[in-house]
């Protein structure tokens, strides 16, 4: 499925989406090393592993994610200024799994969660949509009720904290 960006226009922004091009790897590089400096709790990865990468291992990424049905990764927009990150990937045939979501601070309480949020809903297709979010990381566990998720009861330790723990939300298809 081919995402085009959507406009919608929150608190005076004008937010759309788009999934990466196979040409965004510097671009793929800079918002996610940003997202796991400023936000290395809401991850599964670090920024000391992840800056490890190549400038070839992030145009493989953007490659990847740019096309196809297993995985895909989005841009939200205000304007030409990359604003948020999204990640989805599937895991089967009926369950996608929403990650690595990110919105830049300049843009947070702005509905800018809630576009990247559907941006996966729409490329998962009809399929479930399944997350894990931090315990404790409050904001971003209403914003995912709001958007239709519910707790399932699962938890896991934070891969990139085991000390942390976070907990499995899911939205069945409408």
């Amino acid at each position: 499925m081919v995402l085009v960006p959507q406009p919608r226009h929150y608190c005076g922004m004008a937010i759309s989406t788009r999934r990466i091009r196979p040409d965004d790897g510097q671009l793929l590089k800079k918002v996610r090393l940003a997202a796991l400096l400023d936000t290395p709790s809401a991850f599964g990865s670090s920024h000391a592993a992840e800056v490890q990468n190549s400038d070839e291992r992030w145009v493989e990424l953007a490659a990847e994610r740019a096309e196809g049905s297993d995985h895909a990764t989005c841009f939200a927009l205000d304007g030409d200024d990359v604003v948020g990150l999204v990640g989805g990937h599937r895991l089967d045939a009926e369950t996608v799994e929403l990650v690595s979501m990110w919105t830049d601070p300049s843009a947070r309480g702005r509905g800018v969660g809630a576009v990247l949020v559907d941006a996966v809903v729409e490329w998962a297709d009809g399929s479930a949509v399944e997350l894990w979010v931090t315990r404790g990381n409050d904001a971003a566990q209403r914003l995912y009720e709001r958007c239709g998720f519910t707790v399932t009861g699962d938890v896991q330790p934070l891969p990139s904290d085991p000390c942390k723990d976070e907990v499995r939300m899911r939205r069945t298809p409408r």
